[in-house]
């Protein structure tokens, strides 16, 4: 691990949890590995391995402490950062690829052979793929072991395991319990539904992702009631409903899913969603030292920046919110998840009010350009996007590469910069948009006599102080109102 050991060291003996989940501390003398804000009395200096991962520490013989439970930590907002390779890996790892496609997928997806994929990782994490898949399906595995009723059977093949041996033998290894001496007290849910903690860095400004997703919401596919976020989602296996009900300092989650395969993959996107592995001390330290975010920071410390559970339905978000109101593209919204969309029928889904999973790109790319309630030539483009991500020309997954997605966007027809860059900035989770072309962040830099050299200085979290601004117009405007 490319870290200095000096400043590991001090972060833990200090019990910094804003470390947690970026770096790992293995104990040489009781064989564990704990997260750095960890109780337990600091090991000497000379007793102590730090990993960026972990899957490295796993694959070192250390086992994780059931004290700090250093597998519950948030993930490294680093991979949210990053770019390259091995940040985009990260987030496909994170989704699900190599259980579903193998190495092999993934290094296909991101352009590379199976070995030096691996050997990228391991340089940097100290961990190949395989052994990062295996470390996210055994805590999925715990998590699902400790707060829920299903058979262990069940729990395996949820928590992305090919075979029970295979469920058996990981969490023996990371855990160094068997998966029935792991099960304690659990908590009942109902059939079918998985309950779980989801959590979350400090600060987390609630309201400031429940205003944004409130006032964006599509009939039929999405509610919120108070604090609680519900909607349908389309998952690799098949459909599923999501109730997520935000605390101050975490987030519970229930899942309902048409395959419990789906299930390590769902709380994967519901944390994209919400942004919950996001650094906001990092990002306010940064926006807050300009004038004009300074108070806008101060009035909302760790605002979110939400991504998606579904890329498709964002690129479609943004073409038809591109000429018309907010409350006009929910309404065109609605009526494309009624007409396209694929009708649902889970419990939960049914006590939010939930009708349908969004249109998929394949039904919108057969529509009629006549039929879609808008004007032909943004409904052109919307069937020109819908296509390209059909047929794979265009991916808005996780691990896309950010700067060659944009460019296939603008280089279709009816696709420019705020329609390109508001894809990516939540589609693909990009920290780093600068929205200089939307009317309302282009007139609050006007009134403030923001040059666009000075948002030069707010990198690399410019798509934080988008919302930031977006925010402050929508206080404003209430005010004036």
């Amino acid at each position: 691990m490319h870290t200095d050991h000096e400043r590991c060291y001090r972060a833990a003996a200090s019990r910094d949890a804003r470390f947690d989940g970026v770096f790992y501390v293995g104990v040489r003398t009781t064989g564990i590995y704990c997260r750095p804000s960890c109780p337990a009395v600091t090991p000497k200096r000379e007793n102590v391995t730090f990993y960026a991962s972990a899957a490295a520490a796993q694959d070192a013989g250390f086992r994780a402490c059931r004290r700090c439970r250093p597998d519950t930590t948030p993930g490294s907002p680093e991979w949210n950062v990053r770019a390259d390779a091995v940040g985009r890996a990260m987030r496909l790892i994170a989704d699900g690829v190599v259980e579903r496609e193998g190495v092999e997928g993934l290094a296909s997806r991101l352009g590379y052979s199976q070995r030096h994929v691996t050997r990228m990782l391991t340089q940097e994490l100290g961990a190949g793929p395989l052994a990062l898949a295996r470390s996210n399906r055994a805590h999925a595995a715990r998590v699902l072991i400790e707060t829920t009723e299903m058979p262990m059977s069940d729990v395996a093949f949820a928590a992305g395991f090919a075979s029970i041996r295979q469920f058996n033998d990981s969490v023996r290894h990371v855990y160094a319990l068997s998966p029935t001496e792991m099960r304690g007290r659990r908590r009942s849910t109902p059939t079918g539904r998985v309950t779980l903690r989801l959590a979350v860095r400090q600060p987390f400004h609630v309201d400031g992702l429940l205003d944004f997703l409130g006032g964006r919401l599509i009939a039929g596919v999405e509610r919120i009631d108070g604090r609680t976020y519900a909607r349908v989602m389309r998952l690799p296996h098949g459909l599923g409903a999501v109730q997520l009900t935000l605390h101050d300092a975490h987030v519970d989650c229930e899942l309902e899913l048409a395959d419990l395969r789906d299930t390590a993959v769902a709380v994967q996107r519901c944390r994209r969603l919400l942004d919950l592995d996001a650094d906001p001390l990092a990002i306010d330290e940064v926006l807050a030292a300009d004038p004009l975010l300074a108070p806008l920071v101060a009035a909302a410390p760790g605002l979110r920046l939400p991504s998606q559970v579904d890329g498709f339905e964002v690129a479609v978000r943004a073409i038809v919110g591109q000429q018309v109101s907010v409350a006009g593209a929910r309404t065109i919204l609605g009526r494309f998840a009624e007409t396209y969309g694929t009708p649902v029928a889970f419990d939960l889904a049914a006590s939010h009010g939930l009708t349908h999973a969004f249109a998929t790109p394949e039904a919108l790319a057969e529509a009629d350009d006549t039929a879609l309630s808008m004007p032909r030539s943004r409904a052109r483009a919307l069937i020109g996007v819908a296509q390209a991500v059909a047929d794979g020309k265009i991916e808005l997954d996780p691990g896309a590469d950010r700067e060659a997605v944009r460019a296939d966007l603008v280089a279709l027809p009816g696709i420019g910069p705020w329609t390109a860059d508001y894809i990516s900035m939540r589609a693909l989770a990009h920290p780093d948009v600068m929205l200089e072309t939307d009317l309302i962040i282009r007139r609050m830099l006007e009134r403030h006599g923001v040059e666009p050299e000075r948002t030069e200085r707010w990198k690399p979290w410019r798509s934080y102080a988008a919302m930031h601004l977006w925010r402050a117009s929508a206080d404003v405007e209430r005010t004036l109102t």
